[in-house]
């Protein structure tokens, strides 16, 4: 069944857990593929995955044509960033590298039209009108502010961002990981007692059930060249040993 961006955001808001797959491969029928699954929303990752800009177009019409709900994490923060892919059919954006709430603000601007905003007419294709706005935590500024972040104006949701939050608090060691949780669920208690729907970047669905149970609800299931990988190496290794179906 498919679902818009109105209704991912009616169902975040009503604290109902989405689920969602992360999108590192390029290529419209990767996109359609993980929409096929059943995936609430699929987010084509512009930061560290593999599409362009100019083949946005063709990603975000198969997934929603797929029934699923295309965002993007954005290449950066920066004005023109933030933009681009919500003229280009992404029906919203997850936007890294936010240091605060003031920042948080400039963001949800850039994803308005005046006079809520700062964003400029000249949607190419698809999208969305009210595209959903998430920025993510993954900074120790952000998460030295995040009661402010929480509270700031049309702003959708907060996705955390573990790895570099650990590397930003120091919090990258064997040892550091039950303080890092600890952190983490930190944040989602503080997201679900202000009412703003939070996500945690997960790589498992085993990982995001945990996350989910504490409130969550913008759930990351996969990724898509891990899921790929891990699946990949597990046939391999059932064939070399030679067990037969």
């Amino acid at each position: 069944m498919a679902i818009s961006e109105v209704e991912l955001r009616q169902r975040w808001a009503r604290g109902e857990p989405c689920h969602g797959l992360w999108n590192r491969l390029p290529g419209a029928v990767t996109g359609a593929v993980l929409a096929r699954t059943g995936a609430d929303f699929v987010v084509v990752d512009l930061q560290h995955g593999a599409t362009a800009e100019a083949d946005l177009p063709g990603a975000a019409a198969a997934v929603t044509a797929a029934g699923s709900v295309p965002l993007v994490r954005t290449r950066s923060s920066l004005f023109a960033d933030v933009g681009r892919p919500l003229d280009l059919g992404a029906c919203g954006v997850i936007v890294p590298n936010v240091r605060d709430a003031d920042h948080a603000r400039e963001v949800v601007a850039a994803s308005r039209y005046e006079p809520r905003g700062r964003r400029s007419i000249g949607r190419l294709f698809g999208g969305a009108d009210e595209p959903l706005v998430v920025v993510m935590v993954e900074a120790a500024s952000t998460l030295a502010d995040l009661d402010a972040v929480l509270s700031v104006e049309g702003l959708d949701g907060v996705y955390i961002g573990p790895g570099d939050l650990a590397l930003s608090l120091q919090l990258t060691g064997a040892d550091d990981r039950a303080e890092l949780r600890g952190v983490l669920s930190s944040i989602i208690a503080r997201a679900v007692a202000a009412g703003v729907p939070v996500g945690v970047h997960a790589r498992s669905g085993e990982e995001a059930a945990g996350f989910a149970a504490e409130g969550a609800t913008i759930v990351t299931v996969a990724v898509d060249d891990a899921s790929l990988a891990e699946a990949t190496a597990h046939h391999l290794r059932t064939a070399r040993s030679g067990v037969n179906g």
